[in-house]
């Protein structure tokens, strides 16, 4: 009885963690979300925190989980989409405040970086 209570338990607290590329890898620039945004809905309707590692795509489905590398210094970091955009067409992704920093693009505005889906697999 015990071991089935622990396997029930087990599966609601299973890890996703972003594992391996499902397509080929976008390059671009990349650009970051001003603090303006900062407390306001996204377009999945969270409100944006500029503190969390989250991003803006315009096809990515939201809730997708993406690695993002700025190629001038080899930095990555895992966003997840939570909003459409960016509208400038000459940047392909729009970083939440705390990515840009990880990555090294923060001080510079528009960075290049590589883009690679990430598929989930359960732990």
């Amino acid at each position: 009885m015990r071991i089935l209570i622990l396997l029930l338990l087990s599966s609601f607290f299973i890890d996703q963690v972003p594992s391996t590329p499902v397509q080929k890898p976008a390059k671009g620039l990349a650009s970051y979300y001003g603090n303006g945004f900062h407390g306001k809905k996204t377009a999945n309707g969270e409100i944006y925190n500029r503190f969390l590692f989250t991003a803006a795509h315009r096809k990515f489905p939201f809730n997708s989980y993406l690695r993002v590398t700025n190629l001038k210094n080899d930095l990555s970091i895992t966003v997840r989409v939570n909003d459409r955009g960016p509208y400038n067409y000459s940047r392909i992704i729009d970083l939440s405040e705390a990515a840009a920093r990880r990555i090294g693009s923060y001080m510079h505005g528009l960075t290049t970086v590589k883009i690679e889906e990430l598929h989930l697999i359960s732990m």
